[in-house]
C-alpha cells in the first residue's frame, strides 16, 4: 500500500511551488524510505525550475536531503529503520567508471538522477490521485517530508548527528570539496583561485585552506561574498565588476600564474578569465552547469604552456566514502556551514528560492 506525504510540487518551469499530498510508491527491495529533517537548496534544483534542466513536471525535485530512516527494502543491509543519513546521487555500481570508484561518471548518471523522473526501469515512485508525476530526483525528491532513496546513494551518520547542518554535504559542498581535493588535488605551496563564492565555491575555498596553498584567491561580484571568503581562508579577493581580474591575479602570483583554478560559475568568460591565469601547466576544473551547447573560447597558442582544463561532475566524489569526511569537518568545526546557511520551511520554498537567486541566502536549507 502506498503512503501519502506532503511534498512541494512544481507543476511548470518559473511557476510557483505547491505543498500538497502526493502518494509514495511501495519500496523495491534495495530502496529506503527517509522522513525527512532538512533540504538544501541547490542551483541544480534552480535549474530545474528555470526550465533549463529537463525534468518531468509535474514533479518534486530538491536532492540534498537529510533525515531518519523510516522503512528498508528487503535485499538493504547497510542501512536499517532509526539510522540518521545523508542523501547524495544514486548510481549503476556495475559500469567501469562505478567499479574504478569514480561513481559521479557513471554511465547511466544522467536519467538516473536528473532526466527521467523515475527508477530505472521506469516506474514512478511518486503520483498524485494515481497518476504518476515526475519523481526520483537524484534519487530522493527530497522537497518532501518523505523521500524515497536508493541503498547507494544513502549515507549513515552518527545517531547523535544535527540534520539540519548536514543537508548541504550531499551535492554543493561536496561538489566544492571534491573539485579541489580529488580533481585539483591542490597540495601546499599552491597558487590557486576560486570563480564564484557561492555554496560551492565557498566550499571549496574552505577545501583549498585546509592544503595550506601559499596563495588563494576567491573571485566574485558580491562584496558580502568576498568578504566571507576572506573569513573562510582566501588570502585575496577580487570582485570581477571592479577589477581586470586576469592583470590582477598576474600582479598577486608575481607574473607565475596560477597552478590550480576552479571555476564554479558555469559562465563562458569566466572560465576564459580563468584559463588566461593560469601559469605553465596550470590547471582548471570547471563544474558549473550551463544550458547544453555553451562553449568556452580557448585562445590555442594561450593553453599551449601545459595549460589543462577539466571538467567535474560532483566533485568526482564517491558520497560513501567523502561524506563522513565532511562530516567529520563540521563536527570538529572546520567547515562552518552555519556562515552559508539560511533556514526556511517547505512552504516557503519560492522565497528560498528567490533568496539563492539573488544573493540573499548562500545556502538555503528547508527544515521539515
Amino acid at each position: 500500500m502506498s503512503t501519502t506525504t506532503r511534498a512541494a510540487v512544481l507543476t511548470a518551469p518559473q511557476t510557483s511551488f505547491a505543498v500538497q499530498d502526493v502518494e509514495l510508491a511501495d519500496l523495491h527491495e534495495h530502496e529506503v524510505l527517509v522522513r525527512m529533517v532538512a533540504t538544501g537548496v541547490c542551483h541544480t534544483d534552480l535549474g530545474v525550475w528555470a526550465g533549463g534542466i529537463p525534468f518531468p513536471l509535474p514533479g518534486v525535485i530538491g536532492h540534498e536531503g537529510a533525515g531518519v530512516v523510516e522503512q528498508v527494502g528487503s535485499a538493504v543491509t547497510t542501512i536499517a529503520p532509526g539510522d540518521k543519513v545523508v542523501l547524495s546521487y544514486t548510481s549503476c555500481g556495475e559500469c567501469p567508471a562505478c567499479l574504478d570508484g569514480h561513481p559521479a561518471y557513471c554511465t547511466t548518471w544522467l536519467p538516473r538522477n536528473l532526466f527521467a523522473g523515475a527508477r530505472e526501469d521506469g516506474t514512478a515512485t511518486l503520483s498524485i490521485d494515481g497518476a504518476p508525476i515526475g519523481g526520483h530526483f537524484f534519487a530522493q525528491s527530497s522537497f518532501a517530508q518523505h523521500a524515497v532513496a536508493e541503498e547507494r546513494n544513502v549515507v549513515v551518520v552518527d545517531a547523535d548527528a544535527d540534520l539540519t547542518h548536514l543537508a548541504p554535504l550531499g551535492c554543493g559542498v561536496m561538489t566544492g570539496f571534491g573539485s579541489v581535493w580529488n580533481a585539483l588535488d591542490v597540495q601546499p605551496n599552491a597558487r590557486v583561485a576560486v570563480f564564484g563564492a557561492g555554496a560551492v565555491g565557498l566550499s571549496g575555498i574552505v577545501a583549498a585552506a585546509l592544503r595550506d596553498p601559499d596563495l588563494l584567491i576567491a573571485v566574485d561580484i558580491v562584496p558580502e561574498r568576498l568578504e566571507l571568503a576572506t573569513e573562510l581562508g582566501a588570502t585575496h579577493v577580487i570582485n570581477g565588476q571592479e577589477e581586470d581580474v586576469v592583470a590582477r591575479i598576474a600582479e598577486i602570483t608575481g607574473g607565475a600564474g596560477l597552478t590550480h583554478a576552479l571555476d564554479t560559475t558555469g559562465v563562458s568568460a569566466v572560465a576564459r578569465s580563468a584559463i588566461d591565469a593560469l601559469g605553465a601547466r596550470g590547471h582548471l576544473v570547471t563544474c558549473g552547469a550551463p544550458p547544453p551547447g555553451t562553449e568556452i573560447p580557448v585562445d590555442f597558442q594561450g593553453i599551449l604552456p601545459g595549460k589543462s582544463v577539466s571538467g567535474v561532475t560532483m566533485g568526482d566524489a564517491d558520497p560513501k566514502v567523502l561524506i563522513p569526511q565532511l562530516v567529520d569537518l563540521v563536527v570538529g568545526g572546520r567547515l562552518p556551514l552555519d556562515r552559508l546557511v539560511g533556514q526556511y520551511k517547505l512552504s516557503e520554498l519560492d522565497d528560498a528560492f528567490a533568496d539563492m537567486h539573488h544573493g540573499t541566502t548562500v545556502k538555503p536549507v528547508i527544515i521539515h
